[in-house]
């Protein structure tokens, strides 16, 4: 054998990363390897947190000093020895950008093609590709220009226009919004009377006090009374530099300030309060000079064949795989046959029923990881180290075998796939099985099982006697209690849909991917309805200060009782406010950066990384400091504040919630950042048991669950229909189908070919009809 070709194992050994206790593991290259075991037993860690993570940090060693300065600088993860790395390429299931100018064919540059084609050969003709991007506004000016000639100092006139296909009216953005005054501010009082109604705005803080002080109005005069002078600068003055009690200071209207503070950010990223604000305040229609397409006039005007390109967008792009199919243009071939092969990967990957204008924020995160494939799909690269994050995420069976050709043809132009997975179906197509555990968290981070996918089902892991569960289907169904009616639904690509959810009962609506369930669920149901809990898929947003006892609302009633016990304030207790130790300021490391090195973070010295001041660590409760209470995992924690001295109903209420969803094992104190998918929707839904709702929505719950966590989540979800709740579970698992009292299927196909209810009933008649997709899969699942 040649030496060269003896390096066909990735070598890990001593990995230590979050709950990982020294794992050593060989895996073949050249192989499809996939990662199993319960949520939260350290698969990520191993496979994104050490594997992954360390082949990209010695890639960004490769580039010179100055360039790394501009990149992320990553450290070496808690591994003794790493060996054998290939290039790894990430394929996770973080959303893409929510800029609201990110669209899916901007993600991909499928719109980059596009506007290349049209500036080739549409009629009429408007110039360079930037005519038709959305992202590129139309600019024009003239001046005199100085320069030296023949050792004269010589003045031309020099002109220069761009021509942008920007809307000017909605800047691209395809909406615009309309801000109601009367929520910003009372003009029956002044400024100083706290006219000012904005979040933030009030109590004489610098924000109120910026525009009491500015002088460019009398803070005492009710608004109504403003000239009109005064209430243009009151609301639309451009930035001004003042000094207000010494300081320098910006003033700027209140619209474009609040603007930029609060309407520029997403949404969801926003404090609830702010959120609730911005909900009453701002109305988002669509843009009425260029009817959401984004486009100006020129732009929408210049057609190849009749098509413009604001409706070559927004076809769906299986349709527009075969409009561009149909250009013969010998002139640009080459681009017509590239702009082919990328549209056509996505109708393979089983996105065809998208467009290329959808928003690429709205894209779920399973859609967002298979756009990510497309790229990766027709890469000349070899010997690369692919890893996905459970590419099955919102996969309808019948889509998952497409999703495995997928994978498995990447491994046969010689690369390395890792994919962390729970689902049989894919599990089974593995040249090689790891399996992790045997627990959660602490009880997990060990190799329990490695070896083929026929050692694993011998194995006695949890994974093994879980692989080939099937259900049974329900012999008797709830009755109904009345019903939830959505009339004529048009949303997206829904065509006129009348159904009525039962209530009182478990509901699961279905379909494959695509076809329109979301739409149904999200957008069309009657917002009247009161008491309608929503968890959905978004990522929970927490820095690595924030931990499940500061996100469920845990910590406000023990700070309470510490305070309490010991006559003393309940500020002291939080690691936020008085009681963070001074040397970390609470975060219980001391971050040292290196420039272009990866910053150091080395536990505190003063606190020893339990984040609070030595004298606040004397106060007890119940025998135990609010260090240690934080360290207590979530099951230790229920069992402390149950009775005795440390007897506290309010949090043991919640301690019980979190319990009953499955994270008995996590930590009190555990950083956010450090949970996985399926850990951070379960902690979601948590807290969304103690809403006082009597519908709840569920988007997939089953994400990032283990075959052996999926029969939990079941009995959760009885538990809260037999409490008199109505369950709606949006859900691709047989084992839930087969669970359901009801069961609404869409489809037939995706995109146009969707968008119709093809069954609703029981599982029991959906799989005596085998009528759909979904009929034939659950038909061949249930025992």
């Amino acid at each position: 054998m040649h030496a060269a070709d003896s390096h066909d194992l990735i070598r890990v050994h001593g990995a230590r990363v979050n709950n990982l206790k020294d794992v050593s593991i060989e895996l073949p290259k050249r192989r499809l390897t996939v990662f199993t075991g319960v949520s939260g037993s350290g698969k990520s860690s191993l496979v994104f947190g050490t594997i992954a993570a360390e082949s990209q940090r010695l890639i960004n060693e490769t580039y010179s000093a100055f360039v790394q300065g501009f990149m992320p600088t990553q450290s070496r993860p808690e591994v003794d020895v790493l060996d054998g790395l290939t290039t790894a390429i990430i394929v996770d299931q973080q959303r893409m950008g929510g800029d609201p100018r990110s669209t899916v064919g901007t993600a991909t540059d499928a719109n980059a093609m596009l506007r290349i084609l049209f500036s080739r050969l549409a009629e009429p003709h408007l110039g360079s590709p930037k005519a038709y991007s959305f992202n590129v506004a139309s600019i024009s000016g003239a001046g005199a220009v100085t320069m030296e000639k023949g050792g004269q100092t010589v003045k031309e006139r020099r002109s220069f226009s761009i021509v942008g296909g920007m809307c000017p009216r909605c800047e691209g953005r395809g909406a615009v919004s309309d801000i109601d005054l009367a929520e910003l501010y009372d003009e029956s009082r002044s400024v100083n009377d706290g006219a000012i109604t904005v979040p933030g705005y009030s109590g004489g803080g610098w924000n109120s006090r910026l525009y009491a002080e500015s002088g460019f109005f009398d803070p005492d005069k009710p608004i109504k009374k403003f000239t009109k002078k005064e209430l243009h600068d009151f609301l639309h003055r451009e930035p001004t530099r003042m000094k207000i009690a010494g300081i320098n200071m910006t003033y700027e209207g209140l619209i474009p300030r609040i603007s930029k503070s609060m309407l520029s950010k997403e949404r969801e990223s926003l404090q609830p309060h702010i959120r609730a604000f911005v909900d009453r305040a701002v109305t988002f229609t669509t843009c009425p000079d260029c009817a959401g397409t984004r486009l100006s006039e020129g732009a929408r005007s210049s057609k190849i064949k009749g098509i413009s390109i604001a409706d070559a967008c927004e076809m769906q792009i299986s349709d527009l795989a075969e409009w561009v199919r149909g250009l013969d243009e010998p002139s640009v071939a080459p681009l017509l046959d590239a702009l082919s092969q990328t549209l056509d990967s996505f109708v393979e990957i089983g996105l065809g029923y998208l467009s290329l204008s959808r928003s690429s924020g709205t894209l779920s995160g399973g859609e967002a990881q298979r756009v990510k494939m497309i790229r990766h799909l027709g890469s000349s690269l070899t010997d690369v180290t692919y890893v996905f994050d459970e590419p099955t995420v919102g996969l309808h069976p019948h889509d998952i075998q497409r999703m495995n050709e997928l994978l498995l043809r990447l491994r046969d132009k010689g690369n390395t796939v890792l994919v962390v997975e729970h689902k049989p179906e894919m599990i089974a197509i593995a040249d090689h099985v790891v399996d992790l555990g045997p627990g959660a968290g602490s009880g997990g981070g060990s190799v329990c099982f490695e070896g083929s996918i026929e050692g694993l089902r011998g194995s006695d892991t949890v994974t093994g006697r879980h692989l080939d569960d099937r259900a049974a289907l329900k012999e008797q169904t709830r009755t109904p209690k009345g019903a939830l009616q959505i009339r004529g639904a048009s949303a997206n690509n829904l065509q006129d849909v009348d159904v009525d959810l039962p209530l009182g009962v478990l509901v699961v609506v279905t379909g494959v991917a695509g076809s329109g369930k979301s739409s149904l669920i999200h957008s069309s149901m009657p917002k009247q309805q009161e008491g309608v809990v929503s968890i959905d898929q978004s990522p929970i947003r927490g820095s690595r200060r924030s931990n499940p006892a500061t996100y469920t609302g845990l910590l406000e009633p023990i700070r309470k009782a510490f305070a309490k016990a010991n006559g003393v304030k309940p500020a002291l207790f939080s690691a936020n406010s008085e009681g963070a130790c001074p040397n970390c300021n609470g975060v219980g490391v001391v971050y040292t950066d290196l420039a272009m090195m990866a910053g150091v973070a080395t536990v505190c010295e003063e606190c020893e990384g339990k984040r609070y001041q030595a004298e606040v660590l004397k106060y007890e409760f119940g025998g135990l400091d609010i260090a240690s209470v934080l360290a207590l995992s979530v099951a230790e924690a229920e069992a402390f504040f149950a009775g005795g001295e440390a007897k506290l109903p309010a949090a043991h209420k919640i301690l019980s919630r979190l319990s009953d969803v499955g994270l008995g094992y996590l930590s009190l104190g555990q950083p956010l950042t450090t949970l996985s998918g399926g850990e951070r929707q379960r902690l979601k839904l948590a807290v969304a048991m103690a809403e006082d709702g009597g519908v709840y929505v569920l988007d997939e719950p089953t994400t990032g669950l283990h075959l052996a966590d999926v029969a939990q989540l079941l009995g959760l979800l009885d538990r809260l229909v037999e409490a008199g709740k109505s369950v709606i579970v949006i859900e691709h698992h047989q084992a839930v189908m087969a669970h359901a009292d009801w069961i609404v299927d869409l489809g037939p196909g995706a995109g146009h070919d969707g968008g119709r209810v093809v069954f609703e009933g029981t599982p029991a008649d959906l799989v005596a009809g085998r009528s759909t997709l979904t009929g034939e899969h659950l038909a061949a699942y249930v025992r």
